[in-house]
């Protein structure tokens, strides 16, 4: 017999292993209805003129002239790339193959073009694409920062639902610490600290005493959120000046590197915390990755058991998981009152906590990729902001609710199979 009949033979025996590999339809759905969407968009409210791009700024090493294009025919042109893409998606899917990520990228990117061709329509106004950029790297800080957290302490074994609570709670003491020494440091320092010991209050009750661990994240967002308006009330309303004036960290663009077209403006002139961002991300994802604390981590957090037979103390590496994650989380929460304004307001953070969580599912708690996924949403958030400058006929409920539109399309539709750490809050008892 010769070794293909064997082969043969082989494979039609009925005790042979066989592969059944099936894919979900989820990301072709998604991408059809986004672009059902969008080509309904363009045919019932169609907008016609030019729309005016603005691609560089007049401190830029090469200025670009302003682009000037069709809105209607590139809009159609973008549905027409994005139908393509949508195409060989279903392909993709129909072979059991996974939708190549950089099909659903340029899906996104030239429906993203078309809509802002079609919203600029007419405008005396520039769209200025260094504006949205920077704008949206600025806005995503406190999510990447809050994805962090929630990627630290979930990697370790502990639902992270109080996100909100770190950013908050940062942010309110970043305040008072910031006004009452003048300095903007020493506002970090603290919303290091109040975030921690936010963080420190979970621990307790979900590692310790074994609470479970999304009530007791419910439970600290409420309290955290009452703490801060009660006190904003009482103390910080009556004493502006003394207690809720705080000095904001300053640019500080890098010599000749801020002046690349574009990206400069974007990357090289940004305060201290967004830099540190870049620092912050690498950092976790180096430790979580290649190092033997990140090891330990990810033993907790994927089976307590097999990690303490070896030695590993389950409860204290959780423990410090979460300090370090809460410390991570003041940083972000920080940001609203030393970096974006001078002042605390009843729940600034407006959710983001909530949106940093996505992000992290969405990144499937990888730190890289929670960032990423930060990047998205913040982006999101400024586009209303840009779209408004430039007068876009869009209703204003709509831009408000963007990003979170945006959010759930991506987590629903576009995340994929995603498997958080296997022990995810369940609590570790040592027999």
């Amino acid at each position: 017999m010769t070794a293909p009949a064997v082969e043969n033979a082989s494979a039609a025996t009925p005790d042979a292993p066989r592969r059944i590999s099936t894919l979900s339809w989820k990301t072709p759905i998604v991408l059809g209805v986004v672009l059902a969407l969008y080509a309904l968009l363009l045919l019932l409210v169609p907008h016609e003129g030019s729309s005016r791009f603005s691609l560089s700024t007049p401190t830029d090493f090469v200025v670009f002239p302003v682009l000037v294009v069709p809105a209607m025919p590139t809009a159609w042109v973008c549905g027409a790339i994005a139908a393509v893409m949508l195409v060989l998606s279903v392909v993709a899917t129909r072979a059991q193959r996974r939708t190549p990520r950089w099909a659903v990228g340029v899906f996104a990117a030239v429906l993203l073009v078309g809509f802002l061709a079609w919203a600029a329509a007419g405008s005396p106004r520039d769209l200025s694409v260094v504006g949205l950029l920077s704008g949206a790297l600025v806005l995503s800080v406190p999510l990447v920062y809050g994805a962090m957290t929630g990627v630290i302490g979930e990697r370790a074994g502990v639902t992270n639902i109080a996100i909100e609570s770190n950013l908050l709670a940062g942010a309110f003491t970043a305040a008072i610490a910031g006004s009452l020494t003048d300095s903007p440091w020493a506002g970090l320092v603290a919303a290091m600290l109040a975030s921690a010991l936010v963080s420190l209050v979970l621990a307790v009750f979900t590692i310790t005493y074994r609470v479970n661990q999304i009530i007791v994240g419910v439970v600290l967002n409420v309290l955290v959120i009452g703490l801060t308006s009660f006190f904003y009330s009482l103390v910080l309303v009556p004493n502006t000046e003394a207690l809720n004036a705080t000095t904001r960290f300053p640019r500080l663009p890098i010599p000749f590197l801020e002046q690349i077209p574009v990206i400069g403006p974007v990357l090289f002139n940004q305060t201290i915390i967004v830099y540190l961002m870049f620092v912050v991300v690498a950092a976790v994802w180096f430790a979580l990755f290649r190092t033997r604390w990140g090891l330990r981590l990810r033993a907790v957090g994927e089976h307590p058991r097999a990690a303490d037979t070896v030695g590993i103390d389950v409860l204290r590496t959780r423990y410090r998981a979460l300090l370090i994650a809460g410390a991570v989380g003041g940083i972000g929460g920080a940001f609203y009152t030393v970096v974006s304004i001078n002042q605390f307001n009843k729940e600034m953070t407006a959710g983001a906590g909530f949106i940093a969580l996505a992000a992290m599912i969405f990144g499937k708690w990888d730190p890289i990729r929670a960032a990423l996924a930060g990047l998205l949403f913040g982006f999101a958030t400024n586009l209303q902001n840009v779209l408004s400058v430039v007068g876009s006929p869009v209703p204003s409920q709509f831009m408000l609710m963007l990003p979170y539109v945006v959010t759930l399309f991506a987590v629903a539709g576009l995340v994929g199979r995603s498997r958080p750490p296997a022990a995810l809050a369940q609590p570790y008892t040592k027999e």
